[in-house]
């Protein structure tokens, strides 16, 4: 399919008849070195795809056999964020990239309301230049994200090189990622298959929803979350016999998307614990009263002011290298009081 290679300059591609119908920024995305669909889909948009030599600008246009695109990415960009030296959990280093395990509580990368203490203002004083400019002047070194309150593993390129290596694996799903989430009640079956479509929800932007496969809204992505349950917690303990009060759920992506285990769990009926958004806050309706322990489990999570989400395994190969890495960073100490607590019940 491909004719050219290098995610540098133009990649140029011609299509055979096997992929003739796919619309053109799906077959693209597949096709090209290091971009994601939503990245190729505003390169096409915005003038950085030509077909049979002249600019073509439909991301939703059914491809022909024959047809020949050349994708030509703007230049990279020169960033200017300026650094705060903010210590770092930093479980691997080298020349490409860097693998962070970050705190709850702080933000990936500045935006408005989030200016300082981010990631990406640590990582600049930690790097200084050297970090990788092909996310924008604004992320620099930026290859995926997890949520402000949501602990765990992130790794940042520190090469343009690296950068397009490591988005290309994220796009394709080449990535092993692996969180521990405690959910409300316990899912049944205690281990399966989420496979459902996210976007925007219709009546709050600043939230994902569960969408129906026949609904072709814009932005909407497909997202699997396999989901296992490792630990029950409070069953005997709730108001009803042989409920759960709660549960560890290890929850592994196949996609990323945004709030992917957060929405999915609540389509399920067990939203994260402490989740603002998609759950209930902070409280557990089945603690029994009168109970010490659940006036312990009270106590801790009345303290918890978060969705209790951690990304604790995060896999890929090298992108200099080729070797395989794995890392996993244990969850920090509110997790670790709030699962122990749950289990006391």
């Amino acid at each position: 399919m491909t004719d050219e290679a290098n995610p540098a300059e133009t990649q140029r591609f011609t299509v055979r008849s096997d992929y003739a119908g796919t619309r053109l920024d799906k077959w693209l995305s597949e096709a090209a070195s290091g971009f994601t669909r939503t990245r190729i889909k505003a390169l096409i948009e915005g003038g950085a795809v030509s077909r049979n030599g002249a600019i073509f600008d439909d991301a939703s246009w059914k491809i022909r056999e024959g047809e020949v695109y050349a994708l030509t990415p703007p230049p990279i960009e020169p960033w200017a964020v300026a650094g705060e030296t903010i210590p770092l959990d930093i479980l691997f280093e080298d020349k490409d990239l860097v693998v962070i395990n970050k705190p709850a509580g702080m933000v990936v990368h500045p935006a408005p309301g989030n200016w300082t203490s981010t990631l990406v203002k640590a990582l600049v004083a930690h790097c200084g230049d050297g970090l990788s400019g092909v996310g924008s002047v604004a992320r620099p070194g930026v290859v995926h994200r997890i949520d402000k309150d949501t602990s765990g593993l992130v790794v940042s390129a520190k090469t343009d090189s690296a950068h397009l290596k490591l988005r290309r694996a994220f796009s394709v799903h080449d990535i092993e990622r692996v969180y521990d989430a405690i959910a409300v009640g316990a899912p049944r079956p205690a281990a399966g298959t989420i496979d459902a479509p996210l976007a925007r929800a219709a009546t709050d932007r600043k939230k994902m929803a569960v969408i129906d496969e026949g609904d072709d809204r814009p932005g909407k992505r497909r997202a699997v979350t396999h989901y296992r349950v490792t630990e029950v917690y409070g069953r005997g303990r709730a108001k009803l016999a042989g409920d759960a009060i709660a549960s560890l759920v290890e929850c592994r992506l196949e996609t990323g998307r945004t709030h992917q285990i957060r929405v999915h769990l609540a389509s399920i009926g067990h939203p994260l614990i402490g989740d603002p958004v998609y759950g209930r806050g902070p409280g557990l309706s089945g603690l029994r009263p009168g109970d010490p322990a659940a006036d312990r489990a009270r106590g801790v999570l009345s303290a918890f002011r978060r969705q209790a989400l951690h990304a604790r395994v995060l896999g890929f190969e090298h992108p200099g290298t080729g070797e395989a890495l794995r890392f996993e960073a244990e969850p920090p100490a509110d997790f670790i009081a709030l699962r122990d607590a749950l289990r006391a019940l």
